[in-house]
Formats: structure tokens, sequence, C-alpha cells
């Protein structure tokens, strides 16, 4: 219980320490971006900015911080002999592992639990305040049970648009409806149409029909129909998404509540589902990390070879990163089920890391 404790308390310490290096260069490399989008807002502001972004570039290097402590770790504990030490007394490598491994999971438990709704209200914050600051006004949108609503507007007036449904990137509106406000508020036009796509600043409707809402008239029977329409629009497919919310800018304690309410309205929560459970797996994730850093580093330290194992310790973490990226896309895509975009790639790492450990040292 000692060692364990002795070697939690090490592996905690050094984590922090890489943790805290690797903030302090993040931070600076945020502070000369921001002073570059942002050279005429005062100082106080581009600071804030960079304080609201910190958490979000620490969140997504994690699995580097990860790494680079495992690797400082385990070569100092060869190098002082320590790990021999605790071979010869008769534990296996596997068992020697455990308080890392412990301190790894808790630390991603909480990082999931506590940290996630952290990230999510700053990245949304500095998302907002970013767009403000550069005069780009965010497209307003609410999902209901009966389908979508969007605003758009400039000083000539505002437009309401509804949608029964959308395409998951919401580049596509199915059965849309418009209708245009003059800057009084007053109601102008109303505008149907089988589709809308979002193109270069318009909308292309096609199967249009139109309703003129003069007061005192019938709207009906001034009514026209057109094959096709181009409505201009400043909106963008960005400006959509983030207004509809990135994964990201969702607490992961709401996402579940979020994707049903998604589902139930009829659009996709593919990519929103697949962000959750990779959030649920990415505790596994860093374990298998720390586990494949020490089966390159545990083994006796010498000369140069110490530099190529670090090496490997490193691509090979970074490997794992992208290809938990990439299984990420794919399923975000619909080209494999949810479940296994998030949970193969945590997992076969885990496995892998294992049994190399157990070859390498107690084969």
């Amino acid at each position: 219980m000692i060692l364990h404790a002795y070697l939690a308390r090490r592996f905690a310490l050094t984590f922090a320490g890489v943790a805290g290096a690797l903030g302090v260069v993040l931070a600076l490399i945020e502070l000369m971006k921001k002073l570059e989008d942002f050279p005429d807002r005062p100082f106080g502001d581009v600071l804030g900015l960079v304080a609201l972004k910190l958490p979000w570039a620490n969140y997504e290097i994690l699995p580097l911080v990860v790494v680079l402590a495992s690797v400082a770790l385990f070569l100092r504990l060869s190098r002082s002999s320590e790990l021999v030490v605790l071979r010869a007394s008769g534990r296996s490598a596997l068992r020697g592992l455990m308080a890392p491994v412990m301190v790894t999971l808790v630390l991603g438990v909480l990082v999931v639990a506590v940290g996630n709704p952290i990230v999510a209200a700053t990245s949304k914050r500095d998302h907002n305040l970013s767009n403000a600051y550069r005069g780009i006004a965010s497209a307003a949108l609410a999902v209901a049970a009966e389908g979508l609503w969007l605003r758009q507007g400039d000083a000539t007036g505002q437009t309401v648009i509804f949608a029964e449904s959308a395409s998951a990137d919401l580049g596509v509106l199915f059965a849309p409806s418009f209708l245009e406000f003059d800057p009084d508020g007053t109601p102008v036009r109303r505008i149907h149409a089988a589709t809308a796509r979002l193109g270069a600043a318009a909308w292309h409707l096609s199967d249009v029909k139109i309703w003129t809402l003069d007061q005192g008239g019938n709207p009906e029977a001034g009514a026209q129909r057109m094959p096709a329409l181009d409505l201009p629009s400043d909106l963008t497919q960005d400006r959509i998404l983030d207004s509809f919310g990135r994964p990201r800018y969702i607490p992961v304690w709401d996402l579940p509540d979020f994707i049903a309410q998604l589902e139930a309205s009829g659009f996709s929560a593919r990519r929103y589902a697949v962000w959750f459970q990779s959030e649920l797996a990415r505790p596994v994730f860093l374990v298998a990390l720390v586990l494949m850093s020490a089966a390159f580093t545990i083994g006796h330290v010498r000369g140069a070879n110490v530099g190529l194992r670090v090496l490997g310790a490193v691509i090979v973490g970074f490997g794992l990163h992208y290809l938990r990226n990439f299984a990420q896309i794919l399923g975000e895509n619909g080209q494999i089920p949810v479940s296994l975009a998030a949970w193969v790639p945590p997992v076969a790492a885990l496995l892998l890391a294992v049994g190399l450990i157990l070859h390498l040292e107690d084969g």
C-alpha cells in the first residue's frame, strides 16, 4: 500500500508539472493569436478571451500531457533502478503500474464529470465574445417538437424561417417557410418551398409559392408559384451549426436530453451521440496511453536507446489519438455504428498496451 501511494504521488506530481508547463506555453500562444486577431481591443478584453480559450486548449492536449507525464515518470524510475527493485521484490510490471493507472482513471473521470461542463461553458462564451468583437451576429435558432426555427436579418428587415426537418449538416431545409418582416415588424411576404439549400450568400429554393401580405388584401388570390427562387442571406453553414450548438459547447450532463430532443424533432443527433460516447470512453483511453507509454519506457535505460523509446512512445500516443479521432469522424458520417466509433479505439489500445507489457516484461 505504501509503494502504491508513493508511485501515485510521483505520477500526480509529474502530471501536474507537465500540465503546468504546457499550459503556460498554450497561454502564450493563445495570447499572441488573440492580439493578432483583435489588435484594436483593450488588453483586458484580449486576456479575457485567452482565459476562456485555455480550458478547451488544455482539454484538447490532455492525451499528450498523459503520455509525456508517463514517459517522464517511468524514465526516472528506471534511471533510479526503482523499477528493478520493484520487479526483484516479486511484483509484476502490471501490478507495479496499478497506482499510475488508478490516478489516471480518477483523473479521467473528474475531467469528464467536472472539466467537461467547464470547457463547454467557456468555449461557448469565447465563441460568442469573439463573434461580437468581430461584428458577426449569431443566427438565432431553436429546435421544437414541430421542427426547426431560424432567424436571419439585416437593416432592411427580419426573416423567420421554419422547417419541418433538415439535413444532418443543416445545409438543406425540407418544407421550409420564410416569413419576411419590414424594419417596423410588419409581415410583408410569406414563402413556402419544397426544399431550401444554403449556398453562397443565398437560400436556393425549389417548388416555391409566394404570398404577398398586403393589409386588406387576399394573399391567396395573388399567390405566385415559381419553380425556383434565390433569397439573399447572410447566414453560413458554420454560423447555423454554431447556433445549433457544437457538441463541445454542450455539457456532457445535458447531452442525453439534448440528443433525445433532437431525435424527437426528427433531426440527426449522430455527431452528438458520438461525442457523448467518446467522452464516456475518455478515461479508458487515458489509461491506455499510460500503459502504452509504460510498455516503451519501463525497460532498462541505456544510452541512445532512451531517445528511441521516448520517440516511440510519443509517436504511438499520437497515432492512437488520431486513430480515435478518425473513428469518431466515421461514426459521425454514419460509416460505422456510434458505439463502435467511440469505444473500440480506446479498448483496442488498452488491450494492445497490456499485451505489449505482458510480452516484454512478464513473458
